[in-house]
């Protein structure tokens, strides 16, 4: 499952790199994270490791997962991903989160595009997925709202 979203914001490119760079900072805007702590200090992993914990919600049901997420690359303040890197024996589905930020004159514009590999809940996932993604949108569009 491939899913992409896309805003024009009125934030300098420094500014949305900070914010989309950092897993920890994705609870305050993405409701489908809703706990993301920094390991680095315990795993030694100097890209920057992090688990993350997302839950979707379909009526009054709730799911819940786990994940250790990895800054495979980076490219300040243009660009930066995020891969699924667990540390036990067991196969994983890939997860791959990447933001790009282009200047847009006053502001710039932030695409996000989430790749998950598995088909475990495929066709209940993408739906709750794409509706956090719409979510976390317009919480950035209305954090940095275009000059326009």
């Amino acid at each position: 499952m491939d899913l992409s979203e896309t805003v024009r914001t009125g934030a300098a490119p420094e500014e949305l790199y900070d914010l989309v760079s950092d897993l920890a900072n994705y609870p305050q805007w993405l409701g489908l994270v809703v706990r993301a702590d920094r390991e680095d200090e315990t795993s030694g992993d100097a890209r920057g490791s992090w688990m993350v914990e997302l839950r979707g919600r379909v009526g009054p049901l709730a799911r819940s997962k786990r994940l250790r997420m990895i800054r495979t690359c980076e490219d300040r303040p243009r660009f930066v991903r995020f891969e699924r890197d667990e540390i036990d024996v067991r196969d994983h589905a890939p997860w791959r989160l990447e933001a790009e930020i282009d200047p847009d004159g006053a502001g710039s514009t932030l695409t996000m595009r989430l790749h998950y590999g598995g088909n475990l809940f495929g066709p209940v996932l993408a739906p709750i997925l794409r509706d956090e993604i719409r979510q976390g949108r317009q919480v950035v569009k209305e954090r940095f709202p275009p000059s326009d």
